[in-house]
């Protein structure tokens, strides 16, 4: 049987162009790789060297021979090459699971920028309720998730995120948005977009407006906040919703303001419980949370310039 270091030493002087040279490049004595390349002919029963003066010099079957081991030893440079680059995050395959309002464009322009960084990766990404996003990371379809809370299920890790809070969307032109923040008496008797009654977000909605004995006029209702803030730029009404999805539709026909008092957003990364997460997942998760701190520094200070009438209640 051929031995992986006499192929190795035999590509070695040729590379080098002799055994002083690739005992060097091998870190092995002279007399080693003479050894090695000796076994070599005796296994295949080929004279791969002729000597000259001081010099081995290669015959045609050793230059042949060559040939082919020179495209077995490319063929491992490759495998090495691509698992140090899996290794350190430069390459791979990521699959993506998150909530609609990530999907609306927040979470594209953070894969954008990764891509960027990254061009040799493949990345896939899936849009769903949280319940679906939990059941396909935990499955294993995909490798990360962003889901909102609460997430009580069985076979997942979470890592929350930064809190941000929900914003007010007015049509432009509307006369509050005068107003540096929008709070539940400056609904009375303004149409409202709604959320539907299946998303968490509606009732914590209602408890606010219920508590402060507002009572709004709701015209229509949708299960995704990108549906009403198209609703809110058509003259629809007013309404309430993420920060993500606002940011997307900020200046196309409505008016972003913040609401008090605070409702916030609880989102988390979901991971597999017991399965290893990949570099390229993990990094992509921090990118996402620093964008999100960010968004929430940006709201904080919002709020901190107000005058002391308008701050939010704690």
């Amino acid at each position: 049987m051929l031995n992986p270091r006499q192929i190795e030493a035999f590509r070695t002087v040729i590379v080098t162009g002799g055994v002083t040279a690739a005992a060097r490049a091998l870190h092995i004595t002279q007399p080693a790789v003479t050894r090695l390349i000796h076994d070599l002919q005796y296994a295949l029963g080929l004279r791969l060297f002729e000597r000259r003066g001081t010099r081995l010099v290669p015959t045609n079957e050793a230059l042949s021979l060559y040939r082919e081991v020179e495209r077995q030893f490319v063929g491992l440079e490759r495998i090495e090459s691509a698992a140090k680059n899996l290794r350190e995050g430069r390459s791979g395959r990521l699959r993506i699971a998150a909530l609609p309002t990530f999907n609306v464009g927040f979470l594209q322009h953070i894969v954008g920028a990764f891509l960027k960084e990254k061009p040799e990766i493949e990345l896939s990404i899936y849009g769903s309720i949280s319940s679906q996003v939990v059941e396909w990371v935990a499955s294993g379809f995909c490798d990360v998730g962003f889901a909102q809370g609460p997430l009580d299920f069985p076979n997942i890790d979470v890592e929350w995120l930064p809190l941000v809070q929900s914003v007010a969307v007015i049509p432009a032109g509307h006369r509050l948005a005068a107003k540096a923040v929008l709070e539940p008496l400056d609904f009375v008797d303004e149409p409202f977009v709604s959320l539907e009654q299946s998303t968490q977000t509606r009732y914590r909605i209602d408890a606010i407006f219920a508590t402060a004995g507002v009572t709004r006029l709701t015209r229509v209702e949708t299960p995704l906040s990108m549906i009403a803030c198209s609703l809110v730029a058509a003259g629809a009404g007013l309404s309430i919703v993420d920060p993500f999805t606002a940011a997307e539709y900020d200046g196309r026909g409505i008016v972003v303001r913040p609401f008090a008092p605070a409702l916030k957003y609880d989102i988390g990364v979901v991971w597999a419980t017991g399965r290893l997460r990949s570099a390229l997942a993990l990094e992509l998760a921090d990118k996402v949370r620093m964008a999100i701190a960010e968004l929430a520094r940006d709201a904080d200070a919002g709020f901190a310039n107000l005058p002391p009438s308008s701050s939010p209640a704690s």
